[in-house]
């Protein structure tokens, strides 16, 4: 029997590839035998990833890129398929946050940074809608092509602070479910859409609110892990699994799903 979970020879897009999950899910992936196409605006970090991964046998290429500039997009696509000839599957990993689209304990709703609430909003959900509309393209004229974008759990349960986060992850949750049906519908049921949810992983995110600067928790990171089952931070590796899975022949049948990875987070109440 065929391995369901094989992804021998996709064609992977990975955007914000250079970043914390994103080099972890590249390298991963690349051990399993896929192509990875790693996009970001950190050449040097993403030239280094390639290294990496050739240097373990595998395959990867990298772009530079601009999630939210069309014609840049527009460009890798065509540099992309010039190099592999086909796009099977696209990671919208690029994302982030920053401080004044965040309510700290002594601010309240009304010191909020539009600006920079905007900027959020359109780093995570314009950054996910422009690669999705640039690179599905491609897949539905192959008939064929699975996304997987990045929500997170502030999406499923309003978190303190992260109100700009927050919002724009709600939304890309809703707009996965809307291109499950708007692809599939028209161009087949090869074209597959689902999220990922993680919970609370330590990146380079968020290092300052979970850690201060001796490694130990904050205030936060103990609050968060005192509502987790699993009593800890989540670590990069605990995606590749449920990553690995949405993009192979095992989730063949799955689409506008989102995958909860929180160790049991949004599950837990008291």
């Amino acid at each position: 029997m065929a391995n369901l979970f094989c992804v021998k020879d996709k064609v992977v897009i990975i955007t914000g590839g250079a970043g914390i999950l994103g080099k972890g899910i590249a390298k991963h992936l690349a051990t399993e035998g896929a192509k990875i196409v790693i996009l970001d605006r950190a050449i040097e970090s993403g030239k280094q990833i390639v290294t990496e991964i050739k240097e373990t046998g595998g395959e990867a290429i990298f772009f530079l890129t601009d999630v939210l500039d069309k014609e840049v997009l527009e460009q890798n696509k065509k540099d992309i398929l010039t190099k592999y000839g086909r796009i099977d599957a696209l990671l919208n990993a690029a994302g982030g946050n920053m401080a004044g689209a965040t309510i700290a304990p002594d601010k309240t709703i009304f010191d909020l940074d539009i600006e920079a609430f905007r900027k959020v909003v359109d780093l995570n959900l314009f950054g996910t809608v422009l690669p999705t509309v640039v690179f599905a393209e491609t897949m539905a004229s192959q008939k064929e092509g699975t996304i997987v974008n990045f929500s997170s759990e502030s999406a499923l349960r309003p978190l303190t602070r992260v109100v700009g986060y927050g919002a724009a992850k709600a939304a890309i949750s809703n707009l996965t479910k809307y291109l499950a049906g708007e692809l599939a519908i028209k161009f087949g049921e090869g074209l597959r859409v689902n999220a990922i949810a993680p919970g609370f992983f330590l990146t380079e995110q968020n290092r300052a609110l979970m850690t201060n600067p001796d490694g130990s928790y904050t205030p936060r990171a103990e609050s968060v892990i005192a509502h987790t089952p699993f009593r800890r931070l989540g670590t990069p590796d605990e995606l590749y699994g449920t990553i690995q899975y949405l993009i192979s022949e095992a989730s063949k049948f799955v689409t506008g799903t989102v995958a909860i990875v929180d160790g049991g987070f949004d599950a837990f109440s008291i």
